[in-house]
């Protein structure tokens, strides 16, 4: 008897793991990334033999798993459309039905970018009640940490409705909705891997850390939390990792709010985090930034983080800065006035990836610093229309060699602003709104706000 159960368990075993097996981000609903060559991926018993053909495709496409049960299918796709069914046939057949060609975008962070309309946003019902986007598809990815890089993920695709809305990423949503609405109905996806209160390190690959031990070191004096994991690349091995294989369009970043515990090290971590991502996808995707608005974080670490941001995004190939500051409160860390961060976000990625002609979209931000005697001239980019909102200006400082900092009065001539205080004699070093809470008061003509700086 104990051979014959034996027996049945190692063949219903053998059976089920001959069973053609999908990673979760293949499945009904799902959208693939329209004129590109996509993979679709997974397990199958080793040498058999996978065919997957489409209704958008003219062909079919073979492939056989490998020694590891382990196989991957690339194959073209077309401009937008849908719905289409992908079917997969080995010693069984997978049907993926309900599949669109479209735009596809990872958003990933920390809670500002995981904050759904449930958490109350600013005019959240309202939104949802008008939500029906049939078009714009989510997928979740569940919060999951690893040691080491994974394969498979969890998580799950639906469909834009009212209520699937309340439950996913706002500044995603908007995002999306204005993309999609620009693009002439072209689909959308987001794939939404967010973790609220995770540092930058929980997103990096191991890898990083191990060609710069002073990441590592740094990130050690973290406190442990009962809420996300403490551990370098712990998210990025579970949440980022599984799915550097499904094609994107582009990445959004919503982080920096834990990092302002643990600022020195931003700058670099940011840079060798966006550099890792493009490697692992073996192409330099467009990355954008949006940046943390203003709270009262300890000492300056809330500006120092805004303008590590601010520089990252500006030294960054394919890159773009996301202002958040003029749209927010400054007692409230995560702010609930979402739908102009997603629209901002999407006006970037619409003129610079789909060239859409949609004038200035991008804040006033500094190119350059002249010093002139006792003045600081900044020159600007995007700083058309430049003006003050209040006539009282007070968010400049400069400093000299002593390297303390003074207020200091500005004007405005044309894209440059002229600096001057009657306490620095020689400055060599100027900074704006260096405060964790400061609100901006200069905008350019579309009312978008100078970012917080420092140059010297």
């Amino acid at each position: 008897m104990n051979k014959i159960v034996s027996f049945l368990f190692f063949t219903l075993g053998m059976y089920a793991f001959a069973n053609v097996h999908l990673p979760a981000i293949f499945a009904d609903h799902m959208v693939l990334q329209r004129n590109a060559t996509v993979n679709i991926w997974g397990h199958a018993e080793p040498n058999e033999e996978i065919t997957l053909t489409a209704d958008f495709l003219d062909r079919e496409y073979k492939v056989k798993a490998n020694s590891e049960a382990k196989f991957s299918i690339a194959f073209p796709t077309p401009k937008e459309g849908g719905p289409y069914t992908i079917k997969l046939k080995g010693y069984n057949e997978v049907i993926l039905k309900d599949v669109l060609l479209g735009e596809v975008w990872l958003m990933s962070g920390q809670s500002n970018m995981e904050m759904s309309a449930a958490w109350g946003i600013q005019n959240g019902e309202e939104e949802a009640a008008k939500a029906q986007e049939p078009n714009i598809r989510f997928f979740k990815v569940n919060k999951s940490s690893a040691d080491f890089p994974q394969q498979e993920i969890m998580g799950n695709w639906s469909v834009c409705t009212p209520e699937t809305m309340k439950q996913h990423s706002a500044v995603g949503y908007f995002f999306a909705k204005r993309l999609h609405k620009m693009l002439d109905g072209v689909p959308v996806a987001i794939i939404i891997s967010a973790w609220g209160g995770t540092a930058a390190e929980l997103w990096t690959p191991e890898q990083v850390f191990i060609e710069n031990p002073d990441l590592k070191e740094s990130f050690q004096k973290f406190p442990l939390s009962e809420y996300y994991p403490i551990k370098t690349a712990a998210a990025y091995n579970a949440m980022i990792a599984p799915i550097n294989s499904y094609k994107i369009a582009g990445a959004a970043w919503y982080q920096g709010e834990t990092n302002t515990g643990n600022f020195t090290t931003y700058e670099k971590l940011l840079t060798k985090m966006i550099a890792s991502w493009r490697a692992a996808r073996q192409e330099e995707f467009p990355f954008y930034i949006i940046q943390i608005a203003p709270y009262s974080y300890w000492e300056d670490s809330g500006a120092r983080i805004r303008n590590i941001q601010r520089k990252v995004a500006q030294n960054t190939p394919k890159s773009g800065l996301i202002m958040t500051a003029d749209v927010s409160t400054p007692d409230d860390i995560h702010p609930k006035n979402k739908k102009p961060v997603g629209e901002r976000l999407a006006n970037l990625v619409l003129k610079n990836e789909y060239g859409k002609h949609l004038g200035l979209v991008n804040a006033p931000t500094p190119e350059r610093v002249v010093f002139e005697g006792q003045k600081a001239v900044v020159f600007l980019q995007n700083a058309e229309g430049l003006h003050f909102k209040n006539l009282n200006v007070s968010q400049f400082e400069l400093a000299g060699k002593d390297g303390k900092y003074y207020p200091a009065k500005a004007v405005i001539k044309n894209n440059t602003i002229e600096i001057k205080s009657a306490q620095v004699k020689q400055p060599i070093s100027v900074r704006y709104a260096w405060k964790n809470t400061a609100m901006p008061d200069i905008f350019n003509q579309v009312q978008l706000p100078l970012t917080t700086f420092e140059v010297k």
